[in-house]
């Protein structure tokens, strides 16, 4: 495991969206304009001390008292794209899967596990909170989802291996101060088609299960931004964990589409292999959150 011992690392992937300043209600869309302008943007790495900073006191502060008004910049075609980090809304909805009933897409934390980290108390005031924020604000979606120690596969079937971005190091960098890089980008339609298309043949030839009903998940997501949005997958914290001669080999993307193709055309050995290429590799990164 690559670490520097100064850094923040929690071991996550993030699924993001970067909307067009078009899409912002007009006194937001001045707020952004004026801050995609600053000379010096935060970083991810940023948004995480912040984030664990809150974590330190007794008790814990789960959940920030004010709205993050923070964003990620990125430029698409020459047009200005930001993805607000919304932390308030991103910790609530966290600490929900956190205390909801297990299922497929919802892990749930040991009792005395998550009673230690986060007092019942605390639990219970920061929902409370949450429902009477909900009122108020019905619609509200983060542009941030985030997963801990895995890539969900549904995931990977919004990309192609084509849109794949893996950077190692700069060489010369003191050791530990940066990290390898692997992140897929491609615009809002192509996510959208490429989802319709893989679920349209889970759906002929699968029975409904996890695989189904996450991708459906994510499709309802994706449909709540500007159509000329880019989707980026970026592996976060993960790139820290898995060994980088790993990760320059990690073509999970490739995989995913390889067994949707072998699907649709009637070959299941093929999709078995795709699928167990798939598992295989990500089961190695799961098992480490267990190792000394």
């Amino acid at each position: 495991m690559r670490q520097s011992p100064a850094a923040v690392i929690p071991y996550a992937a993030y699924l993001r969206v970067y909307e067009p300043l078009a899409a912002f209600p007009e006194a937001e869309r001045a707020h952004w304009a004026r801050y995609a302008r600053r000379k010096r943007l935060p970083t991810a790495q940023d948004e995480l001390r912040r984030a664990l900073a809150d974590l330190l006191p007794v008790p814990p502060v789960v959940v920030p008292v004010r709205e993050s008004a923070e964003a990620f910049v990125t430029d698409v075609d020459g047009v200005t794209c930001v993805c607000p980090w919304r932390t308030r809304l991103r910790g609530w909805q966290a600490l929900g899967g956190l205390v909801a009933p297990p299922g497929p897409l919802v892990p749930q934390m040991p009792g005395p596990v998550l009673d230690a980290a986060v007092p019942p108390v605390v639990r219970r005031q920061a929902m409370a909170d949450y429902d009477r924020w909900r009122e108020r604000n019905p619609d509200a979606r983060p542009w941030i989802r985030s997963a801990l120690w895995h890539v969900p596969v549904r995931w990977f079937a919004l990309f192609t291996d084509e849109e794949r971005e893996f950077a190692k190091p700069e060489s010369g960098e003191e050791s530990g101060s940066q990290q390898s890089v692997l992140r897929y980008r491609t615009p809002m339609v192509e996510a959208r088609r490429r989802l319709a298309r893989g679920l349209k043949v889970l759906r002929e030839e699968l029975e409904d299960g996890p695989l189904v009903e996450g991708l459906v998940d994510v499709g309802r997501w994706l449909e709540e931004f500007h159509p000329r949005s880019l989707v980026e997958l970026d592996y976060g914290g993960l790139a820290h964990v898995i060994p980088e001669e790993q990760l320059a080999e990690d073509h999970s993307a490739a995989d995913v589409a390889a067994g949707v193709a072998a699907l649709r055309e009637g070959d299941a050995e093929a999709a078995n292999e795709a699928y167990e290429r798939l598992t295989e590799r990500w089961r190695a990164v799961r098992d480490l959150q267990f190792a000394n």
